[in-house]
């Protein structure tokens, strides 16, 4: 670097040093280092460090001003005078015309310091210390989430985590431009963790959209990559069974596991099984069908007839289902009867079920009676209502009841502009039979008036 002139990197200006410095910095540094060993002559070295910071800083010789302030950080650390080390870490920031290179290198090496304090007590209030005097200061916003880290881990362990949560909210990281992209990641998993920790849903979700999931494309990122997948599970399963359909077949096309048989294989089931769960809509069907076209279900021939009975338009007994795969469902977490989340899916695959036959009836019926209809569901009549009436809410199916009667009419109704189309549609087609009636009477009165007359036979 040239010596008339620094370079501050954090404002990209240019700042003309009035004054060289390192000489002076390389004879007296190491001497003070030296008398700060001597107890009596401790604060005396200070106090020459501290004159000759003041020069480095009103010279704006910036690197040998960032040497002063390391030096005295070391010199009170190694005193082990952590009260000394807070209190000048304190001062020296707040310094008129201080230099943010300066303050950056000082910063960097207390944080050093922290895993190195004796006790609790003393590593609290160095990391206090640390994040006061970085608040709001953009040039070490890097040290400073690490230092909210740290603190955020210390309230967990004493088993605080609401106010863990609390102090890694305060912290903006996707709007860091030097922090490395990893660590940013890093950092909002361990903000999503700690909010479905507190059980703060909302949060959550707004936390995970800071994430790009392209992000995990990168083969050296899949480690992030289940451990956010394995979060998002974890937000979604009792909200929406087809994301986290999604996001078992996220961890599925992970490279991470792909030598692991057995565990890719559980994760497919999953991703099978809240498909199944998840309600009847566009993107169920579409979800469906791209599981049914996975290699890997040709492995799980169990599932992919699971999967195939709800595609297929057959009817579904529920009791023969549960004797064919009952057992085989009853192994796995998401249908265990003891925890509400298993007795909310057995539930749900119940529900899938009834629609799915409901759905087929539909199909091959226009209308039908509600006691016939309630023996094809196996429920009562009630019950049938009941279904038909939720199915109707959601927009999945369109009846028509008539009560007196008992009669279900399937009819699909029609959108005014619909109505429109068939009504031309049917005109035009009306037009082209009275033009081709036209054209065959028109054909046949040039073929009679052509076609001579025929003589009537003389008698002899």
């Amino acid at each position: 670097m040239d010596q008339a002139m620094d370079i501050n990197a954090f404002e990209g200006r240019i700042v003309k040093m009035e004054v060289d410095y390192s000489a002076t910095c390389d004879e007296k540094i190491p001497l003070c280092k030296e008398m700060a060993k001597d107890e009596n002559k401790f604060n005396e070295a200070l106090e020459i460090l501290l004159q000759l910071e003041k020069q480095t800083r009103i010279g704006a010789d910036m690197v040998s001003s960032a040497r002063v302030l390391i030096a005295i950080v070391q010199i009170c650390f190694e005193a082990r005078n952590w009260n000394y080390l807070n209190e000048y870490v304190t001062i020296l920031v707040k310094r008129r015309s201080q230099s943010k290179q300066a303050v950056a290198k000082m910063i960097q090496e207390c944080c050093t310091y922290v895993d190195q304090t004796p006790d609790k007590e003393t590593k609290l209030k160095l990391i206090d210390t640390l994040r006061t005097v970085t608040e709001g200061k953009i040039y070490v916003e890097v040290e400073r989430a690490r230092l909210t880290k740290m603190l955020a881990d210390i309230r967990e362990a004493d088993g605080d985590v609401t106010g863990a949560a609390t102090i890694m909210e305060e912290l903006q990281v996707e709007t860091y431009g030097t922090m490395d992209k990893r660590e940013k990641v890093e950092l909002i998993l361990e903000q999503m963790r700690l909010c479905l920790a507190k059980l703060d849903f909302v949060r959550t979700q707004i936390i995970a959209k800071k994430i790009n999931i392209k992000f995990f494309n990168d083969a050296e990122q899949q480690d992030l990559k289940l451990k956010y997948y394995d979060l998002m599970i974890r937000l979604d399963k009792d909200s929406s069974f087809i994301k986290t359909s999604r996001h078992y077949l996220a961890v599925v096309d992970s490279d991470m596991i792909a030598q692991e048989t057995e565990r890719r294989q559980k994760m497919m089931i999953y991703a099978v099984l809240y498909c199944i769960l998840s309600p009847y809509d566009n993107e169920q069907v579409d979800m469906m069908h791209n599981l049914s076209k996975n290699k890997l279900l040709e492995e799980l021939p169990v599932y992919k007839e699971l999967l195939r009975l709800f595609m297929c338009k057959e009817l579904i007994n529920f009791d023969a289902l549960v004797t064919v795969y009952g057992a085989e469902l009853n192994t796995f977490d998401i249908f265990n009867q003891e925890t509400s989340h298993g007795k909310k899916c057995w539930a749900e695959l119940k529900n899938r079920l009834i629609e799915h036959n409901v759905r087929i009836i539909s199909n091959y019926y226009t209308r039908i009676n509600l006691k016939r209809m309630a023996e094809l569901l196996d429920l009562s009549e009630g019950e049938c209502e009941e279904y038909l009436s939720r199915m109707v809410n959601a927009g999945t199916l369109k009846v028509k009841t008539d009560r007196p009667a008992g009669i279900i009419h399937f009819s699909q109704k029609k959108s005014a502009s619909e109505v429109l189309n068939d009504w031309a549609f049917g005109l035009n087609e009306l037009m082209n039979l009275v033009n081709k009636t036209c054209h065959l009477i028109n054909k046949e009165e040039c073929i009679n008036n052509v076609m001579p007359v025929p003589v009537p036979a003389s008698s002899s």
